[in-house]
C-alpha cells in the first residue's frame, strides 16, 4: 500500500512540476498563438554556399522521402506534410508545443485504426535533435517514418509491425537549435543548447558575445597566430595540420579559439554565446542544479518544449520502447546514467541486452553500452525519465563514428597491427594520424568541402592571424552521401525492437466439468515477444498498475482463480479475494496460465487488459 502511495505521489509531483515549471517560465514570443500548418514556414530562395555543403535542397519534398540531403526545420514540417497527405488513413500531424523562440514541434503518429486504437496497442516512441547540432538525428526518425509507411502492405515484416503497434515520432526536439545550426555560422559543435538566455560571464548581459564569421564563409572555424613561444608546430608531413611541440622545441602557433571578436569590449572573446541550457539534462528525474550537473537549468522543465514533450508522454502510457537519436560516437546507451540507480533489474537488463546486442549487429562499428559506467554519468536525463515514470525500455543512439572516414589502402591478410597513434592534434583531441587520414577523406572522396585552408586575416583584438580548420558539416556529421545507410541502418534498430514488443495471446482451453455445475477453466497468456507486458521495474516499483484478466458472467460464479504451474506436477496457487479478477505481468517470450473454479452455466466472459500490451476478450459456453 505505501509503494502505491508513493508511486501516485511521484506521478503527481511529476505532472506538478510541469505545471510549476510552466507558470514560472518567462513568456516567449509564440504564447497565444495557434499552430500553424506544419511546413508553413518561409523558405529560402536558395541555399547559402554553407547549406549547399550541408546537402540542403530547394526541391519539393516528395514521398518517398530522399536521404542523400539534410532536412532544414522548416522541411521537416514539409515532409511530414507530404508523408500524411500520401497516407491519411495511417498518420497524424500535430504540434506538441512551442519553442522558446515560438517554432512548433512536429509529432507524427502512426497507428492503423482497422487493427485497434493507438492507445490499445504497445507505443514505441522515437526523437532526436535534442542538441540543436546533432541534426542528422531528425533524419533516422523522418527515416523510420518514411520506412513503415512506404514499406506498409509491400514488405510482410513492416506491415506487421505497423499492425501491432503505435509509433511516435517526433524527428526534431530542439528546433531553435536546428533552425540556427542551418541558418547561422557554426563549428559542428556549436548550437547545441536549449535557447534560453543565460549570462555566462556574469557581467549583466545575455548572448552577447558568441563566435562571429569573420571570413562570411558561413562555418566558426579555428585561429591561430605566429608564436615563436607556442604550444604548436606545423605537422611536417601536412601543413594544414598543427601538432604540439616536445619539449625543447622551438613553437610556431598560438591557438587563439574559434573565430571571433570581442563584442562586449571586455577584453575577452566568445565568452558569453547563446544559451545554455541542455535539454537532455532538464528532466524531472534525477535533476540536479548546475553546481552538480552543466547545463540542467535553473529547475527541471525550465526548458519549455522539455515541458512540452513530457506531457506528450505522460499522456501515452502505453509507450513501452523509446529512442532518442544523438551525435556521434557510434553506441547505443542503455540507463541508469548514474551509478546511484544501480542496480538495475536483471530482467530488464536481459532484455535490453536482446535489443542492444541486436543493434550493435545491424549497424556495423556501434557499441552497445550502459550510460554512467562506459561514458560518464549525467543528471536529469531523458531515458532516465521515460524508463523511471513511463516504465520503458530507452536507448540512446549516438549516431556516426567519425572513423569511417576513410582513405587508407585495406591491410593485407595477416599483416601485423599499425603502430601506435601519435601526439594529439589541435582540432580533434584525436591522432594525427587520423586527422591525415580525414584530411584525405575530404579531398579525394567529399571534394574539399570538409575543411578550409587556412587564410591569413586581420584581427582588431589581435592583430595579423590566420583562419581555417573544420567546418560545421564536419567531424559530427556525416557528408550527405553517407546518410542514407547511416538512416537506414539505425531505423531498421529501431524497427527490430518494435518486432519484439508485447506481443500477446490469449487462449482459453476448453473447459472441464469437476462437479454439478462446477467447470475447471484454464487460460493461457503467451507473449511471443521478447519485451514483457511490463518492464520488471515498473512491476518492482509499482509505476503502472499490472496487467488484469478477468472471469465475469450474468449466471456464472468465479469459486476460485489463481496462476497455475504446468506438468509434470500441477499446482494452483488460488487467489483469497475476488478470485475472478487476476494481476500479472506476462514475461518476453513465455506464457502464464491461470485455473478458474466457475460454478453455474451459460456465457462466461474472458478479458485481459494491459497498458502496454493491449486487451482482448473471449466467450466460452459452459454447458
Amino acid at each position: 500500500m505505501k509503494k502505491n502511495v508513493l508511486v501516485t505521489a511521484c506521478l503527481m509531483l511529476t505532472l506538478a512540476t510541469l505545471t510549476f515549471a510552466q507558470q514560472t517560465a518567462k513568456p516567449n514570443k509564440a504564447d497565444g498563438v495557434s499552430p500553424k500548418p506544419a511546413g508553413v514556414s518561409p523558405k529560402s530562395a536558395k541555399p547559402t554556399k554553407a547549406e549547399w555543403q550541408l546537402g540542403v535542397t530547394t526541391d519539393k519534398i516528395t514521398v518517398p522521402l530522399r536521404f542523400d540531403h539534410y532536412y532544414t526545420y522548416e522541411q521537416i514540417g514539409e515532409a511530414l506534410n507530404a508523408l500524411h497527405a500520401a497516407y491519411p488513413d495511417l498518420t497524424k500531424v500535430e504540434s506538441v508545443g512551442k519553442s522558446e523562440e515560438g517554432r512548433d514541434i512536429w509529432a507524427m503518429t502512426v497507428n492503423n485504426p482497422k487493427t485497434g486504437a493507438a492507445l490499445d496497442k504497445p507505443g514505441v516512441y522515437v526523437d532526436g535533435n535534442i542538441h540543436g547540432n546533432e541534426i542528422q538525428a531528425a533524419e533516422v526518425g523522418l527515416s523510420l517514418l518514411n520506412r513503415l509507411l512506404t514499406s506498409y502492405g509491400q514488405n510482410d515484416q513492416i506491415t506487421k509491425i505497423v499492425d501491432r503497434n503505435v509509433f511516435y515520432v517526433i524527428p526534431s526536439v530542439n528546433v531553435d537549435g536546428r533552425f540556427h545550426f542551418f541558418h547561422d555560422p557554426n563549428t559542428p559543435s556549436s548550437n547545441r543548447t536549449i535557447r534560453v538566455p543565460r549570462d555566462d560571464d556574469r557581467d549583466g548581459l545575455v548572448d552577447e558575445d558568441g563566435p562571429d564569421d569573420l571570413d562570411g564563409d558561413g562555418n566558426i572555424t579555428e585561429m591561430r597566430k605566429r608564436d615563436p613561444f607556442g604550444q604548436w608546430k606545423t605537422d611536417p608531413e601536412e601543413p594544414r595540420l598543427m601538432v604540439r611541440v616536445k619539449p625543447g622545441e622551438k613553437g610556431e602557433w598560438t591557438l587563439l579559439g574559434e573565430e571571433g571578436l570581442d563584442n562586449d569590449g571586455d577584453g575577452k572573446v566568445n565568452e558569453d554565446e547563446a544559451g545554455y541550457l541542455d535539454g537532455n539534462r532538464n528532466w524531472g528525474i534525477n535533476w540536479a542544479p548546475p553546481y552538480v550537473q552543466s547545463g540542467s537549468g535553473e529547475y527541471p522543465f525550465q526548458a519549455s518544449g522539455m515541458r512540452a514533450i513530457a506531457r506528450f508522454l505522460v499522456e501515452r502510457p502505453n509507450i513501452i520502447v523509446v529512442f532518442a537519436f544523438h551525435n556521434n560516437g557510434g553506441m547505443y546507451l542503455r540507463g541508469p546514467s548514474t551509478k546511484a540507480q544501480e542496480p538495475m533489474n536483471p530482467q530488464d537488463v536481459g532484455v535490453y541486452d536482446i535489443l542492444g546486442k541486436n543493434a550493435e549487429k545491424i549497424v556495423p562499428g556501434y557499441r552497445y553500452m550502459v550510460s554512467w559506467k562506459d561514458l560518464y554519468p549525467t543528471y536529469g536525463d531523458f531515458t532516465d525519465f521515460t524508463d523511471n515514470v513511463l516504465g520503458s525500455y530507452g536507448f540512446v543512439g549516438e549516431l556516426f563514428v567519425t572513423a569511417s572516414e576513410t582513405y587508407h589502402q585495406p591491410p593485407k591478410p595477416g599483416a601485423a597491427p599499425g603502430p601506435p597513434p601519435e601526439d594529439e592534434d589541435m582540432m580533434s583531441g584525436g591522432s594525427v594520424e587520423q586527422e591525415r587520414e580525414r584530411l584525405k577523406f575530404s579531398d579525394n572522396v567529399a571534394q574539399g568541402e570538409l575543411y578550409r585552408p587556412w587564410k591569413p586575416f586581420k584581427h582588431p583584438q589581435f592583430g595579423d592571424v590566420e583562419i581555417g580548420g573544420w567546418v560545421k558539416m564536419s567531424s559530427r556529421l556525416p557528408h550527405p552521401f553517407m546518410l542514407t545507410d547511416l538512416t537506414h541502418r539505425n531505423a531498421s534498430a529501431v524497427l527490430f525492437a518494435a518486432s519484439q514488443t508485447p506481443d500477446v495471446s490469449l487462449d482459453v482451453l476448453p473447459a472441464e466439468k469437476v462437479g454439478d455445475n462446477l467447470y475447471k477453466l484454464r487460460v493461457r497468456l503467451a507473449n511471443a515477444g521478447s519485451i514483457p507486458s511490463l518492464t520488471f521495474t515498473a512491476l518492482q516499483r509499482k509505476i503502472h498498475p499490472q496487467d488484469v484478466l478477468r472471469v465475469t458472467g450474468k449466471t456464472v460464479t468465479v469459486v476460485s482463480g489463481g496462476p497455475a504451474s504446468g506438468s509434470p506436477i500441477e499446482e494452483v496457487r488460488y487467489k483469497a479475494n475476488r478470485p475472478d479478477t487476476q494481476l500479472l505481468q506476462v514475461p518476453g517470450n513465455g506464457k502464464i496460465d491461470f485455473q478458474f473454479l466457475v460454478s453455474g452455466k451459460g456465457e462466461v466472459t474472458v478479458s485481459y487488459q494491459s497498458i502496454k500490451a493491449g486487451r482482448q476478450t473471449k466467450t466460452v459456453t459452459l454447458q
